[in-house]
């Protein structure tokens, strides 16, 4: 089952931080400012816990919280 931290109350930094220590044997990468977020959401997404889950590509959203909890929607229905 694939673990995605709720977005809301969450800065990029803190989020994302989380994301990487949930996947830490993915080897993800720590990801860089805010403004390059649409490239590690991609590469995220790409990581293979989620090929199953029909993940929404980053580069649809202007705002990386409403990414993530789409993120979270997606993961959340495939597990019912």
């Amino acid at each position: 089952m694939a673990l995605v931290y709720d977005p809301r109350y969450h800065t990029w930094d803190s989020w994302a931080a989380l994301m990487v220590e949930a996947y830490g044997a993915q080897q993800l990468e720590i990801p860089g400012s805010e403004d390059d977020w649409k490239s590690w959401a991609a590469g995220f997404a790409g990581i293979d816990v989620f090929v199953k889950d029909a993940v929404p590509s980053p580069y649809v959203f202007d705002d990386w919280k409403d990414w993530a909890s789409e993120l979270v929607n997606v993961v959340s229905t495939s597990v019912k």
